[in-house]
């Protein structure tokens, strides 16, 4: 390997979508930390203020900013399992469906929530539950509804955060859902018809018998 591969190598890695989920999630966890201990918790002030237009700007800033470090945590480890499943699929796909998320799954709670200032990441993290469930819905290919079943096998119980509960953006989680399965739904590869299979064979003799 040359000189200069190992550099170019970790280069590509951080440009990965992987490499993207570690960084935010990094820097998450480093935001967290100046706001409590430089900032008296300043910056969280800055989430979503439904209807307010001061609070518009939260839309971007939400998934950055936490109430306190258990937050963080909570939020930290379903953002990267998840978000992993989603970049497997490409930096094109998970950018669509990570921006598509914060922007759409944002702005629905800044026009329809409750009052109060929504902040975390956990929007982007049911973002990301929806795209991979609907992506299962729309495409019904082995690519993904593994995921799917992954999903639902170890993190079924997240959906007890859209019932609505004192002190949680359940808000956020709801319409964070609806617009990843909205991604997926437009993102959906679409399905190729497959030939006509002759009379004489049968169903598990062709290559992919779970798409006839």
């Amino acid at each position: 390997m040359s000189a200069d591969a190992e550099p170019a190598r970790r280069r590509s890695w951080f440009l990965s979508p992987v490499g993207l989920l570690v960084i935010a999630v990094v820097a998450i966890w480093i935001i967290e930390i100046v706001d409590t201990v430089a900032l008296g918790d300043r910056l969280q002030r800055n989430g979503i203020q439904p209807r307010r237009f001061e609070g518009l700007d939260g839309v971007l800033w939400q998934p950055f900013l936490h109430s306190d470090y258990g937050h963080v945590a909570s939020n930290s480890v379903p953002l990267l399992a998840l978000g992993g499943l989603i970049a497997v699929r490409g930096m094109r796909y998970w950018s669509q469906v990570t921006l598509l998320t914060i922007v759409v799954g944002g702005s629905l709670t800044w026009a329809l929530a409750g009052h109060g200032n929504h902040i975390g990441a956990s929007g982007v993290v049911f973002g990301y539950l929806g795209a991979i469930l609907g992506a299962a819905v729309f495409e019904r290919r082995p690519r993904a509804l593994a995921p799917a079943l992954l999903v639902l096998g170890f993190y079924s119980s997240m959906l007890a955060g859209l019932v609505p509960q004192d002190s949680i953006s359940w808000e956020s989680h709801l319409f964070g859902l609806i617009a990843g399965i909205g991604a997926s739904r437009w993102l959906a590869a679409p399905r190729q018809s497959l030939p006509e299979r002759p009379d004489n064979v049968q169903p598990w003799e062709v290559d992919e018998p779970w798409l006839d």
